[in-house]
């Protein structure tokens, strides 16, 4: 339980409250509508209410670029899913992010201490227009598929936005996955062409990707080209990879000029992202042009204070949704700081010497970072110089209160932490920060303007000051267009609205303060996020069930140290036993099949797994008898007297 506090942590000045954008909207939203909201609260109840006119003038205070916007805001707003809104806008994602081409920064890159670049606004719409005519050659058009299995790169960016600027579709995971795990995502969805890497770095050390590229690419038949981009050692060989060239050979034939954008629909498909594959393949969630850019505006300029020339950073890789939200500070002209590689080489402080020497003026990180910094016990307050550094943002799982104690003592006094939370599910957030107010000890500052966000208890009944479920009760631009490969919305609608018809269901487990802040204590459901990685069950069984040592498996998360430590029951094979060599050799293989992520902190051998009657294991059952929650609907089990077996292991104590 989060006590309490009866003095916020910071406060904005006076003068700092007058230069915000929100302040400026909302001179706008008086202007245009005759409404003064004057303050947060007031402006989120009006966005609400209001939610048309929230959204038209969200699209002219950012300068929305397009063919036409349309009279009508939205259609079948009574339904979820179902509403639309725009629905007569044509326009192009990318077009918006590439609004600048003069000479000032763009994007700033460190790949750790190994390489640093610099590109310049003009530069970057260079070497979009020239990757834009050659994916066109290439055969990629409107709804096409473009994949990355990339690092965080310029290159990666240059990539997606050509990939949208064609109206083709962009899908990327970072570099660091098994074979297995790729072609469970770019296996549904069919790319034409795919960048790649040589390989990337982390801790110090070049890994080669070349070889799993081989091995996957050879399994993805709908691939017409493959391009290599080179990163950790000069040219790369692709002579021994079918279809395969360099990203220089791939663009020679090319000079840059006017980008022909496709303006398309609204909700036209730009991205796909995905699931945590809990119980399956991950789902492939589609989100729509026109709302991904919208919500972004809406976080970047008015909850994150994103200003024209502002240095924006987050810390992610490209199989993060946070990567795809970071991109889109393009679009209030701001520049990006990519890293990419491990936070802590050479030393802790390497994302804070480069948020120093490049002024940043976001900081974006997991709340496992912090953790790991309040661990390491920096004092970056000390060791760094940081004046123009206004926000830092955190996400991911939720910020502990120490650590918020942490920050303000340690890295600034003088900064609007906000933790913010949302997801994958809708690119965006649907809890965020307010830069005109206080930040609370634990508490994320506000729900989302225009996000009609509640919490429900048991009954369905909206709540406040006790904990229940995240619901969202009217629609929002950057809901799912839809699921890839999903006849009649079958799956889409189980996924969000079959526990409250006609109201999206997140599955986080909050409450609302009496701040109108939102304290968050996890998922409710069962998908794993150590370190703020939405990780799935069923990629971990594939790995570890194909062992002969190991009848069956059951994996939980536990909550640990303030994040998520993932634990690995298994059930062994008549006459197997569990030892320390096939412990690590499980560990091994769910690394090289999955990701590093997905590794557990402990694996623990149990007599027998609890199921349901119709044979399914029973996760979130395990997982509440190990923190000491109450069963629900054990009536519901085949063999309930096998939650005993998990009850008090001493295994789970360190």
């Amino acid at each position: 339980m989060i006590t309490p506090s009866t003095q916020p942590l910071w406060q904005p000045s006076r003068a700092r409250i007058a230069e915000t954008q929100l302040t400026a909207f909302m001179s706008q939203v008086k202007a245009d509508w005759g409404t003064d909201p004057g303050d947060y609260d007031t402006l989120y109840d009006w966005s609400i209410a209001e939610i048309e006119k929230f959204w038209e003038s969200l699209w002219d205070f950012c300068g929305v670029i397009a063919q036409t916007r349309g009279e009508r805001v939205l259609i079948e707003g009574g339904k979820m899913p179902g509403a639309r809104f725009f629905p007569d806008a044509k326009l192009n994602f990318a077009e918006n992010l590439l609004r600048r081409r003069d000479d000032s920064d763009a994007i700033v890159f460190w790949g750790e201490d190994q390489v640093r670049r610099r590109l310049t606004h003009r530069e970057l719409y260079d070497g979009v227009s020239r990757l834009t005519q050659a994916l066109a050659v290439a055969g990629v058009g409107e709804g096409d598929r473009v994949a990355g299995f990339m690092p965080n790169l310029p290159e990666t960016v240059m990539a997606a936005l050509a990939t949208n600027a064609l109206g083709a579709i962009w899908s990327s995971c970072s570099p660091d996955f098994g074979v297995q795990g790729v072609l469970d995502r770019f296996g549904q969805i069919e790319p034409k062409v795919l960048f790649c890497p040589d390989g990337y770095f982390y801790n110090g050390r070049g890994h080669d990707s070349l070889a799993r590229v081989r091995e996957f690419a050879s399994q993805l038949p709908s691939l017409t080209r493959i391009v290599v981009v080179p990163y950790i050692g000069g040219t790369p060989d692709v002579s021994n990879i079918e279809r395969a060239v360099t990203l220089e050979k791939f663009i020679a034939p090319y000079t840059a000029g006017e980008i022909a954008f496709q303006r398309i629909a609204f909700n036209a498909p730009l991205y796909i992202m995905y699931s945590s594959g809990t119980t399956g393949k991950p789902k492939c969630i589609v989100h729509g042009q026109g709302g991904t850019l919208l919500q972004h505006l809406k976080e970047h300029r008015l909850l994150c204070d994103v200003k024209p020339d502002d240095r924006v950073f987050y810390f992610t890789t490209c199989g993060w949704m946070m990567w795809n939200w970071l991109i889109t500070a393009l679009a209030s002209e701001a520049a990006l700081m990519l890293y990419d590689g491990s936070p802590f080489y050479p030393d802790g402080n390497i994302l804070w010497n480069y948020a120093a020497e490049e002024n940043f003026t976001l900081f974006g990180t997991s709340a496992k970072y912090i953790d790991a910094m309040k661990n390491a016990e920096l004092d970056i307050a000390s060791s760094h110089d940081l004046p123009v550094l206004r926000t830092l943002t955190s996400t991911g799982s939720p910020l502990v209160p120490e650590s918020f104690d942490y920050v303000y003592e340690h890295v600034k006094r003088d900064l609007c932490l906000s933790s913010i939370a949302g997801g994958t599910d809708i690119v965006a957030c649907f809890m965020g920060g307010d830069p005109i107010g206080p930040v609370w000890r634990g508490e994320i500052q506000k729900r989302c303007l225009a996000m009609a966000v509640e919490v429900f208890d048991d009954r369905g009944k909206p709540v406040r000051g006790q904990k229940g479920e995240l619901v969202c009760t009217r629609p929002f631009p950057s809901m799912p267009v839809c699921f890839w490969d999903d006849p009649g919305d079958a799956r889409y609608r189980a996924a969000y609205f079959d526990t409250y018809p006609n109201i999206w269901r997140h599955g986080d487990y909050v409450e609302l303060s009496e701040h109108n802040g939102i304290i968050v204590y996890g998922r409710s459901d069962a998908t794993l996020n150590p370190g703020g990685v939405r990780i799935g069950t069923a990629e971990i069984y594939r790995q570890v069930e194909g062992l002969p040592e190991i009848e069956e498996a059951i994996v939980i998360g536990q909550e640990w140290d303030g994040d998520t430590r993932v634990v690995l029951f298994v059930r062994m094979a008549p006459g197997a036993t569990l030892h320390e060599g096939l412990i690590k050799h499980i560990k091994t293989r769910i690394r090289q099949g999955c990701t590093p992520r997905h590794v557990p902190a402990k694996v623990i051998q149990v007599s027998d797994i609890p199921r349901t009657k119709s044979g399914k294991i029973v996760e979130l059952a395990v997982r509440d008898v190990i923190h000491g929650r109450p069963i629900k609907n054990k009536e519901a089990l085949a063999n309930p007297q096998a939650l005993d077996l998990y009850m008090g292991l001493p295994e789970l104590r360190t």
